[in-house]
């Protein structure tokens, strides 16, 4: 079986969560050390997608909420047969809202059934499957505050806070299931922040100290706020600058080179 060399990586979130400012960044992060790499959006990608997304977001469309599930569908579909599967293994794949983004808004922000929504996926998608999530999360007052100075509000962005509350607890709900899923707080810590305090980091450290160990480490940062490089020094002989290396962020899509 071959070994992966492009990774698929999401970005998800509620609106003003900072997800479409975090894409960029990294966007640009692999540009500047010349990755290969595409970005699309959902909904939208293709010509058509593009055109459900016009639809789906005016404020002039009153939509049913099974219409919002088709139209969404729809769209990836088309994405990833045109777009995904053309690219898949050949270059990095930046996704800015995915399958999750479906669960946490036509499911628990809407209420339709899961298990449909579930295998709609399914059959869209097939086997492929994301290799790293990247959920940004912001509170009440900072969204509100954002959606506020916002130039191009649609429809999704004049929903009822209650809504969104439900939204991003489905968000959080999905990330406690999924073993790489990086939570980007964007309330006050920059990403570069949230990246060195995520507990993934310290899987780089397993091999060295071992599961345990490094699970105090992960625990301890988290409790205290901390980088992991910060609580991995104190509580480990391992030198600084071999922390440096082994939990640089950037190693998070190197085991696919």
């Amino acid at each position: 079986m071959y070994k992966k060399k492009y990774p698929v990586i999401i970005f998800e979130g509620i609106e003003a969560s900072g997800k479409s400012t975090n894409i960029n960044n990294f966007s640009k992060f692999l540009k500047k050390n010349k990755y290969q790499f595409i970005k699309i959006r959902e909904p939208g990608g293709t010509k058509f997608s593009e055109k459900l997304r016009k639809i789906m977001l005016s404020k002039s469309n009153k939509l049913d909420k099974k219409t919002d599930l088709l139209l969404i569908l729809a769209s990836r579909s088309e994405n990833v047969s045109k777009i995904i599967y053309k690219n898949y293994q050949k270059k990095i794949i930046l996704i800015d809202r995915f399958s999750d983004s479906t669960i946490a808004y036509q499911h628990h922000g809407m209420g339709l059934n899961l298990n449909i929504i579930k295998n709609l996926n399914s059959y869209i998608i097939g086997k492929f499957k994301p290799d790293l999530t990247f959920l940004c999360t912001v509170n009440n007052k900072n969204m509100n505050n954002r959606l506020k100075i916002r130039s191009n509000n649609n429809r999704y962005d004049n929903f009822k806070i209650s809504f969104y509350n439900k939204v991003q607890k489905g968000f959080l709900k999905l990330s406690k299931n999924k073993k790489k899923y990086i939570l980007l707080d964007s309330n006050n810590s920059t990403p570069a922040e949230n990246l060195n305090r995520n507990p993934i980091l310290v899987t780089a450290l397993n091999p060295i100290i071992g599961y345990k160990k490094s699970a105090e480490i992960a625990k301890k940062a988290y409790a205290e706020k901390r980088a992991i490089i910060d609580v991995a020094e104190e509580m480990t002989t391992i030198e600084r600058k071999e922390l440096e290396s082994l939990l640089d962020p950037k190693n998070l899509i190197k085991p696919y080179f």
